[in-house]
């Protein structure tokens, strides 16, 4: 990441309790201990346990039960940690739930306002994507060109302001993303190239509505990609 930032008290208790359920000490169906235990363990107050737990379930972790408590519901690749130190996967998960939202207006407004030139920048984009992908290289920059020239086809400046000021963070997370999607089957990277192509093809159609859900589909989908692992079934 660009920049370090002193992780929250709950980003510590995220990253512990991530750990644990990496390494199988909380297994995949097994329930964790209660708040008042994990609190007691991590030394910090309940509420900060909360918080931890309830951004393990924004991520599918975890999951509660209503009167039982909270339980594993999956467990990430071991591949992830590989590629990113774990004090690190609040930042890329954050920032990925910051861009659902924020790329999915830009992409409806594009939809909107988008001239033969934006559609020009789109397509070129999307056609290095395309050749980076079948070399089998990373792409992190045709993919960060895509995701700017939606953002530039939207006339809006702050949109694309905003890209470009989180780009390294934004890189980071393409390139943990590609990471894995390259070790997994081909049919992954497909996968994420029709997502590419479904935004590209909405805006070109001037479909506000599915261009900004095919962007918040896509992104969504990048964030839960990077915690494909055994989960209940």
């Amino acid at each position: 990441m660009s920049e370090t930032r002193r992780p929250s008290l709950a980003d510590q208790v995220y990253d512990q309790l991530l750990a644990k359920i990496l390494d199988e000490e909380y297994p995949v169906h097994s329930r964790l201990p209660a708040e008042e235990v994990l609190a007691q363990s991590f030394g910090v107050s309940r509420p900060i346990v909360r918080t931890a737990l309830s951004r393990l379930r924004d991520d599918g972790i975890v999951q509660s039960r209503r009167g039982s408590g909270s339980y594993v519901l999956r467990r990430p690749d071991r591949q992830l940690i590989s590629f990113v130190p774990l004090e690190s996967l609040s930042d890329v998960q954050r920032c990925y739930e910051f861009r659902i939202d924020v790329e999915g207006a830009a992409a409806a407004w594009a939809a909107r306002r988008r001239d033969n030139d934006d559609l020009a920048a789109m397509e070129n984009a999307f056609t290095v994507l395309e050749e980076a992908y079948q070399q089998n290289a990373l792409g992190v920059e045709a993919d960060q060109m895509f995701h700017l020239a939606v953002a530039r086809a939207s006339k809006n400046p702050f949109f694309s302001s905003v890209l470009a000021s989180l780009g390294q963070q934004i890189a980071f997370g393409v390139k943990l993303s590609r990471s894995l999607t390259m070790l997994d089957v081909p049919v992954r990277q497909d996968l994420v190239l029709a997502e590419h192509r479904a935004v590209l093809e909405a805006i070109t159609l001037k479909q506000p509505e599915v261009a900004g859900a095919s962007m918040r589909h896509h992104i969504t989908a990048a964030k839960d990609r990077m915690f494909v692992g055994t989960q209940e079934s």
